[in-house]
């Protein structure tokens, strides 16, 4: 007999998060761009498809490759610059891979050399330059990682300095990869409704405003 169907209890179902269309790019790959975001040297920037760029993001294409893998979100006001290391007074920029489903919280710097996929930093964090953060990684918010810091498969790093903290689950791929995917599908372009919606980070409470002008209210008996 075959056991019941989980894949409903599974799905992540949150509210749509909306967003202002005359206020990003969607490119022809499905990458969703915040005009206030800075990508320096376009040219040497790759994006595979189906993330976010959030508004006050650089991106250092300027300095090397980067390569940015699906369903990647990059929070607000968060760096992503190539490592480098200095040789004979001489600076040797490396280039930056990350992989997929990978989140990055706001206002975080990374330097890394490589993100793995399914990674998540949390918000305000350091990562240093020639940092390899291995598939399947959790970094903590405001983690400071030393530089050329390795940070193995299902581990959790925290802390300032970055250390070891733990180890994760073998599910995280799974958990991971669907959290990125739904927070890809609750970014939604904002659609012109009698009835204004919740607009990302900003909740409409019509009822506590209270009466509006010339509004004739009746008081109870």
């Amino acid at each position: 007999m075959a056991g019941p169907d989980l894949s409903a209890a599974l799905e992540i179902k949150e509210a749509p998060v909306y967003y202002s269309k005359a206020d990003y790019i969607l490119t022809a790959s499905g990458n969703k761009i915040s005009r206030n975001s800075v990508l320096c040297g376009s040219q040497n920037i790759t994006l595979v498809g189906k993330s976010i760029v959030k508004p006050g993001v650089i991106l250092r294409g300027d300095l090397q490759l980067l390569k940015i893998g699906k369903f990647v979100m990059i929070g607000e006001g968060s760096v992503i610059r190539p490592s480098y290391k200095k040789y004979k007074g001489n600076i040797a920029f490396f280039p930056v891979s990350i992989g997929d489903y990978v989140t990055i919280g706001a206002r975080s710097i990374v330097s890394a050399a490589q993100v793995g996929s399914c990674v998540d930093i949390g918000d305000d964090c350091v990562i240093s330059k020639r940092c390899f953060l291995k598939d399947n990684s959790v970094i903590l918010p405001g983690t400071v990682l030393p530089p050329d810091t390795v940070v193995p498969p299902l581990t959790v790093f925290g802390g300032s300095p970055g250390r070891y903290l733990g180890d994760l689950p073998e599910s995280t791929q799974f958990l991971q990869r669907q959290k990125a995917m739904a927070q890809y599908r609750r970014f939604q372009p904002m659609r012109a409704t009698s009835s204004p919606p919740v607009v990302a980070g900003m909740a409409v409470r019509a009822a506590e405003a209270g009466p509006a002008a010339g509004e004739v209210v009746q008081q109870p008996p």
